[in-house]
């Protein structure tokens, strides 16, 4: 599926929703390595950015994007609209991080 066919909103200029194939989703569950987390507490001493968790947060919401689409993908869907992201704290240092949204199939018009 590509990117473009996904989105935020409820609908894709120039297509039109001809089957609702339901919620999709993608979960990841990841931890912080001990040397990331003394990277990272490095990091803060300086302020700023702390480029070491931004790229561990990045890396996380794109695995989950990716299997949220290759559950839309699996079901028969050429799109996915409302994608939403939400992130829990399962314990100290673990995190999921689940991309959602509606699996569709458009046509042009």
């Amino acid at each position: 599926m590509h990117h473009t066919m996904t989105t935020t909103t409820f609908d894709i200029p120039g297509y039109r929703v001809s089957r609702n194939l339901g919620m999709v989703r993608g979960i990841v569950v990841r931890s912080r390595s001990i040397f990331g987390t003394i990277g990272a507490s490095l990091q803060t001493l300086v302020g700023g950015n702390i480029t070491l968790f931004t790229e561990l947060c990045e890396k996380t919401r794109n695995d989950a994007y990716e299997m949220m689409l290759r559950h839309a993908e699996q079901l028969g869907a050429n799109a996915v609209i409302g994608i939403r992201y939400d992130a829990t704290e399962v314990m100290q240092g673990v995190s999921e991080v689940l991309c959602y949204g509606t699996a569709i199939v458009v046509t042009p018009g």
